[in-house]
């Protein structure tokens, strides 16, 4: 007794390169081709070229979205054509400020021992520290 022929001949590589690409991820591919995602994943197991194929495929995925942070982190300016009502057309360039948020994103993770957010400038742990409140109306003062 065997099972349904496979599929994964009749799948062109080329959409699946383009969809992981531009991003999709295993489920949304399963889906396009009309498969299961558990199938999708029974395929990256038996087929190491196609699961070595979409790990590359996602690596290039990642560093467009880690040069387009980078641009916004450092600001940047792409042509633009603006097009007003009377039907003229006028090509400028689009400036863009850099970003204070994608930078601190881009360094927190990229120099992480400068940029995290707790620094310990001894990197030794003093235990706890005695804080002393006081009353203004009495001066008085109890530790907490």
């Amino acid at each position: 007794m065997t099972g349904r022929p496979s599929k994964f001949d009749e799948i062109d590589m080329d959409q699946v390169r383009k969809l992981v690409e531009y991003g999709h991820d295993d489920k949304f591919c399963a889906s396009f081709f009309g498969i299961t995602e558990r199938t999708w994943n029974n395929w990256k197991k038996g087929h190491p070229d196609f699961f070595q194929a979409l790990k590359d495929w996602k690596a290039t995925a990642d560093e467009h979205v880690e040069r387009a942070l980078f641009e916004k982190a450092r600001g940047y300016s792409h042509p633009e054509d603006k097009i007003f009502g009377n039907g003229l057309v006028i090509e400028t360039v689009k400036h863009y400020p850099p970003d204070t948020t994608a930078a601190i994103f881009w360094l927190k993770n990229r120099q992480v021992e400068r940029w995290r957010d707790k620094v310990d400038p001894d990197g030794v742990d003093n235990g706890p520290v005695e804080i002393k409140i006081t009353d203004y109306r009495t001066n008085q003062g109890n530790a907490a």
